[in-house]
C-alpha cells in the first residue's frame, strides 16, 4: 500500500451549487499510510469558458478565464500516519457567469488540491467540480410583457409555370417563460395561390453560438407542435401552445465565448416559408401583481404631467377595454393535425444533471432551487425524444383594463362642456 491512502475535496454541508458573490468552504482530508514528506499543501479554486470548433474536444481554441485563486494550507513539513484535514474558504466573483457544459464548450468551475512532495518523489493531486447558478428575472428584461411578432410574405413556383403568394404572420403572447410554463402561439396564414399549403408547425428552437474564428452554431429543435394544411385561396388562423421543459437560461452573462438564445420557429413544410419569434428562457418567473403596480406607477406619473399642463382637465374620466390579444376571427380555424407536443430530450442543464425541480412555483417571482447534479450527459440522443400531452390552458385576460390610455380633453375643450 502507497504513503497515501485517502486524498479527497470535501464542501461544507456537501454544497455543490452556488451563487456569484458567494462564499465556497469546505476541506481536503489526507490519509497516509506512512510517513509523508512534503514541501507543501496547496489548494486552488479557479473558473473558466473553453471553447473548440471539434464537437466534444477538450483540446480548447480559445480560453477565458474568470477567476484562479491559490492558498497554502500548510507549509514544509511532514504528514505523520493517520488522518488529516485542511479547511479553506473562496470569494466567488460576483461578475462569473453561470455554468455550462455543450458540444463546442464548457463553463467549468472547480477546487483543487496539490501536495508538492521534495525533488524526486511523487506530487499528488485531487479536484472537485462545483457548479455556479445566475438567476436570470425575467421581471427584470425590458418589454418581456409585450408579443413577440412578426410577419413574411413568400412567393412561390408550383406546375413549373404558376405563381402563387403565401402571407404567414405570427406571435406569442409574452417574450418570456420559465420551465413548465405555456407559450401560446398564433399564426395567420393566407394562401393566395390556387395550390393547398404543406403542414403548419412551431418550434421551441435553442441556439449556442460559439465565438470561435469562424463562430460555431449549434441549433437544436427543443420542442415542436405540427397543425394542419391551408387549402387554395383561403386564410386561416391556428392556434398552438409549447410547454417549456427544463432549460438553461437565455444568457450567459460575463461570458464572451459562448452565446445563447431561444426562439420559435413557425413555418409551412411547403412552401418553404418561415419566420422567428424571438422569446427569453429565465429562472424567475413574471409577476403580474409587479408589472400591475409599474403600469399604475406609469398612469399616476402620466396623469400628474397632464394635471400639470392642463389643471382644469382633472375632472374628466375615460375608461378603456383591451381587445384580445390574437387579432381578429379569420375565415378559416387551421385544425391541428396532431395535439400532442413532440420534446426532445435535450433538457439542457446549466451543467450535467443540474436541473430545476419540477414542482417549481411559477405564479410567483421566486426561483425554486436547483436539483441535485450527477453524471446526466447534457445532450441525450435526439431518437429517444417522447410524446407529452399537451393541457388546455388558455392564456391570461386581456379583456379589460382600468387604466385609460386617451388623455384628457384640452384646457380649451373643458370649457366647451
Amino acid at each position: 500500500m502507497g504513503k497515501l491512502q485517502e486524498f479527497n475535496i470535501t464542501f461544507d454541508k456537501n454544497k455543490d451549487v452556488y451563487s456569484p458573490g458567494e462564499s465556497i468552504s469546505g476541506t481536503v482530508s489526507i490519509k497516509v499510510g506512512q510517513l509523508l514528506q512534503c514541501k507543501a499543501i496547496k489548494v486552488n479554486c479557479n473558473g473558466f469558458c473553453g471553447i473548440t470548433s471539434k464537437e466534444n474536444d477538450t483540446a480548447w481554441t480559445l480560453e477565458e478565464q474568470y477567476f484562479n485563486s491559490t492558498i497554502s494550507v500548510a507549509d514544509k513539513g511532514t504528514l505523520k500516519q493517520g488522518e488529516h484535514t485542511f479547511p479553506f474558504k473562496f470569494l466567488i466573483p460576483e461578475s462569473a457567469p453561470t455554468s455550462f457544459e455543450g458540444n463546442y464548450g464548457r463553463i467549468i468551475y472547480r477546487v483543487r488540491a496539490f501536495i508538492n512532495t521534495p525533488r524526486f518523489a511523487k506530487d499528488y493531486n485531487t479536484e472537485k467540480a462545483f457548479y455556479l447558478l445566475c438567476l436570470l428575472n425575467l421581471n427584470e428584461v425590458p418589454d418581456i410583457w409585450e408579443p413577440s411578432s412578426s410577419a413574411v410574405t413568400q412567393q412561390f413556383t408550383y406546375l413549373l409555370v404558376k405563381t402563387g403568394t403565401v402571407v404567414l404572420k405570427a406571435q406569442t403572447d409574452l417574450k418570456g417563460y420559465t420551465q413548465g410554463q405555456i407559450i401560446q402561439v398564433l399564426a395567420q396564414i393566407h394562401n393566395q395561390s390556387g395550390k393547398s399549403t404543406g403542414n403548419m408547425a412551431a418550434s421551441l428552437m435553442q441556439r449556442v453560438t460559439y465565438e470561435t474564428k469562424r463562430p460555431t452554431h449549434d441549433v437544436r429543435t427543443i420542442a415542436e407542435v405540427e397543425g394542419g394544411v391551408v387549402k387554395a385561396g383561403k386564410e386561416s388562423e391556428w392556434k398552438e401552445q409549447i410547454i417549456v421543459p427544463p432549460l438553461p437560461q437565455s444568457s450567459l452573462i460575463g461570458c464572451d465565448l459562448i452565446k445563447m438564445d431561444y426562439y420559435v420557429k413557425v413555418c409551412l413544410k411547403s412552401p418553404d416559408v418561415m419566420l422567428m419569434l424571438p422569446i427569453h428562457i429565465g429562472n424567475v418567473s413574471l409577476d403580474k401583481k409587479l408589472h400591475s403596480s409599474k403600469k399604475a406607477a406609469a398612469a399616476c406619473s402620466a396623469e400628474d404631467t397632464q394635471e400639470s399642463a392642463n389643471p382644469a382637465s382633472t375632472s374628466t374620466t375615460n375608461t378603456l377595454t383591451l381587445e384580445p390579444r390574437g387579432g381578429a376571427p379569420m375565415n378559416d380555424g387551421l385544425p391541428n393535425k396532431r395535439q400532442s407536443q413532440l420534446v426532445s430530450p435535450n433538457a439542457f442543464s446549466y451543467a450535467p444533471g443540474l436541473f430545476f425541480s419540477q414542482n417549481q412555483q411559477h405564479n410567483g417571482p421566486s426561483p425554486a432551487p436547483p436539483g441535485s447534479t450527477g453524471a446526466t450527459a447534457p445532450y441525450p440522443p435526439e431518437s429517444s425524444a417522447s410524446l407529452m400531452p399537451t393541457p388546455l390552458i388558455l392564456p391570461p385576460d386581456y379583456g379589460a383594463s382600468a387604466y385609460p390610455q386617451e388623455p384628457p380633453p384640452s384646457y380649451d375643450d373643458s370649457f366647451n362642456t
